[in-house]
C-alpha cells in the first residue's frame, strides 16, 4: 500500500492544467470497440482506472499504439470473443467500475456483450439495472449467474425502440446509447442524462457516422446505422479536478490559476464554490483564485435559512464534489448543510474529519451540517485511510491546510482518479511525499 506523508500550513502559488476527464474517458474508449476503423483519442488521463480499461481492451484484441504520454490509437479490427466467457476476464472486470460500458458496444456489432460485476467506489450501492433493462428493450436476452456473478446479453439483432429510463444514470446512458447507433430502425431515450462527458460522447459518435439528435438534453434520439469509421477526439478536462483545486486554494489562502478548464462545460460549479464565500475569477479559459487572505465567508439564503448544497443529475450539482465543498467549508465563517442525495455512505470520511478539529455533525448517511471555523482554529495534522478517490482528495486538501505532517494511506485510491497527484501539487508549492 502506498502513503502520502504531507506537511500542512504552507501557501501555494502558480498555476495548475487539470487532466483529462476521468469519468470522460471510461465512456470514449469503449466507443473504440464500436468500428473496425482506427480512433485516435487525445488528453486521456493517465491514471489508474483509466489504464486497467485500457489493458483490458488489449486483451480483447484492441490494436493499441501510445502516441504520446496522453494520446493513444485503437484499432478494433481483430476482436478475440472468447476471452469474455474466460476465468481471465472474469476477474479483470471485476477491478474496474466502468467496464460495464464495454458491453453497449459488443452487443451492437458482435451480437453478445458481458461483464462480471464490476467493482470501483465502496460509495453505496449502484444498481446496473438501468444498462440491462435498456439493452432488453431493445431486443437482447438477458441472463445472469448467481454463482460467479457474471452478467450476460445476447442478440441477432437489436431494434430500436421508445424507452424511458428509470433514473437518468450517465453510465447507463452512455451503454444504451452506444448499443442504439447500430440498431435497426430508430431508439428514443426520453430521461437521458445530459452531461458534458455524454454529450462529448454522442458528438464522437455521430462524426463516426451515427445519426444521434437532442445531443445536449434529456430526450435522445437515435437513428441506427449499418456501421461506424474511425475519428479524432480529444477529452475535456475533469471538472471534478477543477473543483478539487478550487477548494485546495481558498482553504490553504493560495493563489492560484488553473488553466484551460472549457469554462462553458463547467455549469453550476464554479456559482456554487462562490456560495460558499469563494472568489471564482475568470480569465478567459482560465479560473484565478485570489489569495483569501480574510477567509471566506458562506451565503444564506435569501430568507436567512442555512445554505443548502446537494446534488442532482446534471445539470445540477455533481455529487463527485461534495466532499470537496464539505472539506472546503470546516474553515468557512458561517454554515452549511451538504446533502449527499444521490449516493449513501460516502459522507462517512467525515470523522477523519472531525479528528482533525473540524465541527461537523453527521446527522445521517446523507447529511452533514458543517460549522466553519473561520481559519480561528486550523485543522490538526493526523494519520488516515482514503475510503474512496473523491474522500482521498478531500482528506489530502484537509491535510495541506492542517498544522504539521499528516499521512494518508490506501493512496492507491487516489490514484485511480488523479494523474500523478503529488508531482503536480509540488509544482506548485505543496510539501507532500510518496512512501510505498
Amino acid at each position: 500500500m502506498g502513503t502520502f506523508k504531507i506537511e500542512g500550513g504552507h501557501q501555494l502559488k502558480g498555476s495548475i492544467q487539470p487532466q483529462g476527464a476521468k469519468n470522460e474517458a471510461l465512456q470514449i474508449l469503449c466507443a473504440v470497440l464500436l468500428t473496425p476503423e482506427r480512433v485516435t483519442i487525445n488528453n486521456i488521463p493517465d491514471i489508474v482506472d483509466v489504464n486497467k480499461l485500457i489493458s483490458l481492451l488489449k486483451k480483447l484484441g484492441v490494436k493499441i499504439e501510445k502516441l504520446s504520454p496522453n494520446s493513444y490509437a485503437f484499432q478494433a479490427n481483430n476482436i478475440n470473443l472468447e476471452y469474455l466467457e474466460s476465468a481471465e476476464f472474469k476477474e479483470d472486470g471485476k477491478g474496474l467500475r466502468g467496464s460495464i460500458m464495454i458491453v453497449g458496444p459488443l452487443l451492437a456489432r458482435f451480437g453478445k456483450g458481458y461483464i462480471p460485476k464490476p467493482g470501483g467506489d465502496k460509495i453505496g450501492r449502484r444498481r446496473l439495472d438501468t444498462h440491462f433493462e435498456g439493452f432488453i428493450k431493445l431486443g437482447a436476452k438477458f441472463r445472469y449467474s448467481k454463482e460467479d456473478h457474471f452478467y450476460g446479453v445476447e442478440s441477432d439483432k437489436l431494434k430500436g425502440t421508445y424507452m424511458l429510463l428509470e433514473e437518468a444514470s450517465v453510465t447507463g446512458t452512455a451503454n444504451i446509447v452506444m448499443a442504439a447507433v447500430l440498431a435497426e430502425g430508430q431508439t428514443t431515450i426520453y430521461n437521458a442524462a445530459c452531461e458534458p462527458y455524454l454529450q462529448q460522447l454522442c458528438k464522437m459518435l455521430n462524426r463516426m457516422g451515427a445519426k444521434i439528435g437532442g445531443v445536449g438534453s434529456n430526450k435522445l434520439i437515435i437513428d441506427g446505422v449499418e456501421s461506424l469509421g474511425g475519428t479524432d477526439h480529444t477529452m475535456l478536462p475533469d471538472m471534478i479536478e477543477i473543483g478539487s483545486w478550487i477548494g485546495l486554494a481558498a482553504m490553504t489562502k493560495s493563489e492560484l490559476t488553473i488553466t484551460n478548464v472549457s469554462w462553458d462545460d463547467l455549469g453550476v460549479i464554479p456559482n456554487v464554490f462562490r456560495k460558499l464565500g469563494i472568489t471564482v475569477e475568470r480569465q478567459g479559459d482560465n479560473i484565478h483564485i485570489p489569495k483569501h487572505t480574510d477567509g471566506y465567508e458562506i451565503q444564506n439564503f435569501i430568507d436567512g435559512s442555512i445554505l443548502t448544497i446537494s446534488d442532482a443529475p446534471w445539470p445540477g450539482f455533481t455529487p463527485d464534489l461534495l466532499s470537496i465543498i464539505l472539506v472546503v467549508a470546516t474553515q468557512a465563517r458561517g454554515s452549511v448543510l451538504v446533502h449527499q442525495k444521490m449516493f449513501e455512505s460516502r459522507l462517512f470520511f467525515v470523522d477523519k474529519l472531525i479528528d482533525m478539529g473540524a465541527k461537523i455533525i453527521l446527522c445521517d448517511p446523507h447529511r452533514a451540517t458543517v460549522i466553519g471555523h473561520d481559519f480561528q482554529s486550523t485543522l490538526k495534522a493526523t494519520t488516515m485511510t482514503s475510503p474512496d478517490i473523491r474522500a482521498g482528495v478531500s482528506l489530502l486538501i484537509a491535510a495541506l491546510s492542517a498544522k504539521g505532517t499528516s499521512t494518508i494511506m490506501n493512496i492507491e485510491q487516489i490514484d485511480r482518479g488523479y494523474e500523478n497527484i503529488d508531482v503536480r501539487l509540488r509544482a506548485i508549492g505543496a510539501h507532500i511525499e510518496r512512501v510505498d
